[in-house]
């Protein structure tokens, strides 16, 4: 291993040379405090930053074991120390020395959720940062003595005040910690109380705005309250003992006039599923791990996709136990989107009626007198949604204001008034008893299979030019396979690029499992099973540092959503 000096060396030897030069101080390189990996100088000024690493001896950087003792410890960890760099490199990188991206030193940078990322790891021997430099140049000549301040002022900095723990605020730490604990603990309780999801009194869920995932503070801000018949009290490892409304297994309404927090109380469901940082507001609103959201999602393709439990007889006999197409409408969309998620092992659905097909969701007494059910192919959602629950054991809860026909189907009814929910059950049951709708019922007497589907790795190409391999993110909601954009805009529980980043790997991955045997959700399950076991590195053959984890369920989507995707039957 060469000595921190030897980099200084390279570094004035090279000064002014051409941009290649830098490939020169690839390699590692001892710091006495850290040791420093350059993995990847780039080529150019203007081309992604540079990959590196500071590895930290645990005797120096300090953390106790009992900071990274157990899973949800050691994830939480690592993300507050991702922060703690990022906020380092803020204040003491000075940036902007030179062409394109010279004097850039960051780190992937997290929003409100606390996830497993590639950017800082943790053992009892060493803490690791894996971070970027955007190494300077003028033009395309090397400005040596800049890089030279950056690695030997800037970087030594931003080390010291993020990967050694007596330079760390222990309290602010300890919380970031304990509060994700207490919301996984929260959430493996769920279950064994015939819940689904739980909003913690004293919640915050409005946020500032559509594109802002930071809690609303302007205005008026209604604190959650639940009502008393919804009233649950659990027991949580750090904080003790907390109330708040638990949402039961089976059928649930979420009720209530425009504007009085339907949809809000839905998308803070929606991400129940992440735990969340201090301040957030949602810190102790939890869904079970397989709650997913489901909407139509007009013009993606569908491959083979058994929709028949809700679209049948389609006019010139087309066949829906392998339903395909390239430009979906609302409701085969919606249906195909349902069935994929079951496929994958879905056992909670969010809806909102305001991203429903209306025809996928209810069909009223009227239309069935006009159009006969042998014209019409839709079985609506409201004939299914019990069966799902009976036959799947799979719950709903569903954002409706248009149909009080949903009354007679629902187990639960919470109807949000200002922002405050009110159970509404009995009141929901009385309306229906005294008002009999007239509609009939067209589901049948059971929901129907959920075919198992192959994946066929052949049809599978990530290639790009003279490259094997190109995959990339395109923002939040796109992936780049090879030359075939994957539109992610209707998976709407991703939440980070560094998701679609590792997610666009995973797919590549999953294609090496694929044996024209293996079914989808044995395929995806071998990926996410080789991820608990190995980390997220295993989908890179280089430390990359701008992973974060993601679930079967989205993996198994993204896949879907492949417009050369090829599929069989099993």
């Amino acid at each position: 291993m060469r000595s921190k000096e030897d980099l200084r060396a390279t570094l004035r030897r090279i000064d002014g040379r051409g941009y290649k030069a830098y490939k020169d101080i690839e390699g590692n390189f001892d710091f006495r405090d850290y040791v420093l990996h350059v993995d990847r100088a780039q080529g150019d000024p203007f081309a992604t930053p540079s990959n590196l690493r500071v590895r930290v001896n645990q005797k120096l950087a300090g953390f106790s074991r009992d900071t990274f003792g157990n899973r949800s410890r050691e994830i939480a960890l690592r993300d507050f120390i991702t922060r703690a760099f990022l906020g380092a490199s803020r204040k003491y990188g000075k940036g902007g020395r030179g062409t394109g991206k010279s004097g850039l030193l960051t780190i992937d940078q997290p929003d409100q959720e606390i996830l497993e990322r590639t950017s800082v790891f943790v053992t009892e021997e060493f803490v690791e940062a894996r971070f970027v430099m955007g190494l300077p140049a003028f033009g395309r000549k090397i400005a040596g003595r800049h890089a030279e301040s950056m690695f030997f002022e800037e970087l030594p900095q931003i080390v010291r005040h993020s990967l050694f723990c007596e330079n760390i605020d222990s309290e602010v730490m300890i919380r970031h910690i304990q509060t994700a604990e207490d919301a996984d603990a929260l959430r493996d309780q769920l279950e064994g109380l015939d819940l689904v999801a739980f909003v913690a009194d004293g919640a915050v869920l409005p946020r500032a705005s559509g594109i802002d995932s930071r809690p609303l503070d302007e205005g008026k801000v209604v604190p959650f309250e639940s009502p008393q018949s919804l009233r649950v009290t659990m027991e949580l490892p750090n904080r003790g003992k907390i109330s708040g409304m638990g949402i039961p297994m089976g059928v649930s309404l979420i009720v209530g006039g425009g504007y009085h927090g339907k949809s809000t109380l839905l998308k803070a469901l929606e991400m129940g599923i992440y735990n969340h940082i201090p301040g957030d507001g949602r810190e102790l609103v939890v869904a079970i791990p397989s709650a997913v959201k489901i909407r139509a999602e007009d013009g993606r393709r569908i491959q083979k996709v058994d929709i028949s439990p809700f679209i049948n007889n389609l006019p010139f006999e087309q066949k829906t136990q392998e339903f395909s197409t390239e430009d979906a409408s609302g409701s085969t969309s919606q249906a195909a989107n349902t069935i994929e998620a079951l496929e994958i092992g879905a056992r909670v659905l969010l809806i909102d009626e305001d991203t429903s097909a209306t025809n996928f969701m209810i069909r009223d007494h009227r239309m069935q007198e006009l159009v006969s059910k042998d014209r019409e192919p839709i079985t609506p959602f409201i004939d299914k949604i019990q069966q799902l629950h009976r036959d799947q054991k799979v719950s709903t809860v569903l954002v409706i204001g248009g149909s009080g026909d949903y009354f007679d189907v629902a187990d639960s009814v919470i109807c949000m008034v200002e922002y405050k929910p009110m159970d509404m059950t009995e009141k929901a049951r009385a309306i229906a008893e005294k008002y009999k709708a007239e509609r009939k019922s067209e589901g049948g007497d059971r929901f129907g299979r959920i075919t198992q589907r192959i994946p066929l790795a052949g049809s599978f190409d990530p290639s790009k030019g003279r490259k094997a391999v190109k995959i990339s993110p395109k923002g939040l909601k796109t992936i780049l396979f090879g030359v075939h954009p994957i539109d992610l805009a209707g998976i709407e529980q991703i939440v980070d690029t560094s998701q679609t980043r590792a997610i666009g790997e995973a797919i590549n991955y999953a294609v090496k499992q694929m044996d024209g045997r293996r079914t989808l959700p044995e395929v995806v399950d071998i990926v996410l099973k080789d991820i608990r076991e190995k980390g997220l590195d295993v989908l890179s053959p280089r430390p990359v540092g701008d992973f974060a984890g993601f679930r079967n369920l989205e993996l198994a989507a993204a896949i879907n959503r492949l417009r050369t995707l090829g599929i069989k039957h099993s």
